[in-house]
């Protein structure tokens, strides 16, 4: 017990996970309970065919956001709660923005009409019956996943290691595609969930160059 207190006491910002239990409520109230009432749709949803084997990097923002914030809270605390503030700020502002703007998607196909059957289309067919095709925009797969490959590039365990910052925003791209072959979200929902991002790293990331000093 000593051990567990030590631990809790030298890793306080552990704590700030207790937002996944607001998160998860929240979320599935609003998935059962709001109506969309605006549609989305553009152009470039219609040419990005359905692949459901892009369900296996859709399931890896699982594996990437343990991954990222495991590392990040043992080994760089201030890029931790830096990850921290902007996704689960830009998940509530999402959620927020479901509340007062109810939208959702019709582009998911009928599986029966796709004739044929694969342990991919399965897991995507469960997906689907969890999750409905409601308050998807901004998506929040995508801005969590930017925020966590932003974090993880910005920190000390990939400073100065190329090779890391690219696999972290390669793996988060994929993510984002991901949702869209699956058709988990319009191309709208992707914009606007990675929008949500950037004013944190010129908040968090970008520093100004100190002036010089006036002569007189």
């Amino acid at each position: 017990m000593n051990k567990l207190r030590a631990f809790c006491t030298s890793r306080p910002h552990f704590w700030y996970q207790l937002y996944w239990l607001l998160y998860f409520v929240w979320f599935f109230w609003l998935d059962r309970t709001v109506q969309p009432r605006y549609i989305l749709w553009c152009p470039l949803d219609g040419v990005i065919p359905f692949c459901e084997w892009f369900v296996i990097p859709y399931c890896s923002w699982f594996v990437l956001l343990g991954a990222v914030l495991w590392s990040l809270w043992r080994h760089d605390t201030p890029s931790y709660d830096k990850l921290c503030l902007m996704m689960f700020s830009g998940m509530s502002f999402c959620l927020v923005t479901y509340m007062i703007l109810p939208n959702g998607l019709q582009l998911r196909p009928d599986p029966a009409a796709l004739g044929r059957s694969n342990p991919a289309l399965a897991l995507l067919e469960a997906i689907w019956r969890a999750d409905t095709a409601n308050n998807v925009c901004p998506s929040i797969h995508c801005q969590s996943a930017a925020a966590m490959a932003l974090a993880y590039s910005k920190s000390r365990l990939a400073a100065g290691r190329r090779g890391r910052q690219v696999l972290a925003w390669c793996w988060a791209g994929l993510i984002c595609l991901s949702t869209l072959f699956t058709k988990q979200h319009s191309a709208i929902d992707v914009v606007c969930g990675l929008a949500l991002v950037v004013p944190w790293y010129f908040a968090l990331y970008r520093r100004r160059a100190p002036s010089a000093p006036r002569s007189r």
